[in-house]
């Protein structure tokens, strides 16, 4: 399963900040102002040479009284489920008598504790770190997470603390693994069971009957698949049973073991907030995924309408995956979802040839071109592709890096339609490649000089 890594420390040292380098997305809120983060906040690690998860929490307070004693308890849930903290000090701080309570309070979990020394830019290593050994917890690691001095290395030496993950992890010696997430009592389980066509996991009308991942797999026409029953996700403020708390993180890690995920909704429920926010930690993984409504069965005309118009307005970031509208428990449309799993999952992994990629990409240039940036237009060259599941297309050209996300978009928007890439996110990365001239004018007036020549200048025509 993936590590988990909490961050922790007083308010304003920077946790929220690293949270969002590690997991290069902007989901914390990140202000000079203390006590903005109060729930523990999920997110998936990008930066590393293997994933994990990360858990961003509020800073503890010296006084925890009224919500800082329920921010201390969120605290306390994410150290619970961690593998490893990051305990975050401030170097511009220095040495701070919270820190001192803090790490009292990190001794007494027998959790494998680091010292992190944050906002150490412009400041020598060894003076950074110096005064922050006498909290007993080993030797300190400095790092700016703004600039993200130090983080990579950060990271990268404590997953190689973690083991390896089994061989079989990765491999289709299980065949397509599908998870299903949702939140509690939607019909997961009974889902599962339908597409297996027996009792296999328990179900109940009761939210939280599930509590763990179970993994099943099993054979359908040739083909071999493992479906993993995944426990209900709602809000982190009406949790507080522990096991549940644990619960969350098997989902999310479920979801990273996976080929495709299950997106499953109630037609009787509107849309919530939790829906979107675990539909936004699918598309995070960059997992093929299906968006499936179920108990769909015994409603009216109407209510279908609001069921679709609610899933356009609240998921449109969710475009590009294919709906399936079915009733797990009367078993209508649940077997056409292994039409839509096969076909997102075909997609995820297709192989795309670099000239039909650089095709798409010098058509879409010209029919709508970059941006001017100083003056100068972004030149986008070629397209290869770097990766799969979800598929990966490279992109070089110049000044790469000033491409603006809307140019993105259009890209992603162009790819998706001619490559027919449904049921898979997709991701672009763009290099700059050197200039093959640079410098080479240069080098030609040394060459002359050496010769005793002169660089000619062009002649100027004179109008008539």
């Amino acid at each position: 399963m993936l590590p988990v890594i909490a961050l922790v420390g007083r308010p304003n040292v920077g946790k929220s900040t690293l949270f969002n380098r590690l997991t290069r997305s902007r989901d914390a809120l990140v202000a000079d102002q203390p006590g903005l983060t109060r729930d523990r906040q999920y997110g998936i690690g990008k930066i590393g040479n293997r994933p994990y998860l990360v858990v961003d929490t509020g800073g503890i307070a010296d006084e925890a009284d009224g919500i800082d004693a329920l921010m201390l308890d969120q605290v306390q849930q994410a150290i619970s489920e961690a593998d490893h903290v990051f305990f975050l000090l401030d170097a511009r701080d220095g040495f701070n008598p919270g820190d001192e309570q803090v790490a009292d309070k990190l001794r007494r979990t027998g959790k494998p504790i680091l010292p992190v020394v944050n906002k150490s830019e412009g400041i020598d290593k060894d003076i950074a770190i110096a005064e922050f050994h006498a909290l007993g917890l080993g030797e300190p690691c400095s790092i700016s997470a703004a600039h993200g001095q130090g983080v990579v290395a950060l990271i990268n030496s404590v997953l190689e603390t973690f083991p390896e993950p089994d061989e079989d992890e990765d491999g289709s010696d299980d065949g397509i693994k599908i998870a299903f997430v949702g939140r509690p009592n939607v019909g997961k389980s009974t889902m599962v069971n339908r597409m297996l066509g027996e009792e296999r996991v328990i179900t109940f009308d009761r939210p939280g009957t599930t509590r763990d991942s179970v993994f099943i797999p099993f054979e359908r026409d040739g083909k071999r698949y493992t479906l993993i029953d995944t426990a209900g996700v709602r809000r982190r403020s009406r949790i507080d049973d522990m096991v549940e708390k644990f619960s969350i993180i098997k989902t999310l890690q479920a979801i990273e073991r996976s080929n495709v995920v299950l997106l499953v909704l109630d037609a009787h429920q509107e849309i919530s907030e939790q829906d979107a926010t675990l539909a936004g930690h699918v598309l995070d993984s960059g997992r093929a995924l299906v968006v499936v409504v179920n108990k769909w069965d015994g409603l009216q005309s109407d209510q279908r309408d609001r069921i679709k118009d609610e899933l356009e307005r609240r998921l449109p970031f969710l475009d590009f995956a294919e709906q399936r509208f079915v009733s797990a428990l009367h078993g209508s449309g649940v077997g056409n979802l292994f039409k839509s799993v096969e076909k997102a999952y075909a997609n995820a992994t297709r192989n795309l040839p670099t000239p039909e990629l650089t095709r798409i990409l010098e058509r879409a240039v010209t029919e709508h071109q970059p941006p001017l940036v100083h003056g100068r237009r972004i030149k986008l060259r070629y397209a290869h592709q770097g990766g799969q599941n979800p598929p990966i297309i490279v992109i070089h050209g110049n000044q790469t890096d000033s491409v603006p996300k809307t140019y993105v978009r259009y890209l992603i928007a162009r790819f998706r339609k001619v490559l027919k890439l449904s049921g898979t996110p997709i991701r672009l990365t763009f290099k700059s490649g050197s200039n093959p001239y640079e410098g080479h004018k240069n080098k030609l007036v040394e060459r002359l000089k050496s010769k005793g020549q002169r660089l000619k200048k062009p002649v100027k025509k004179q109008k008539k």
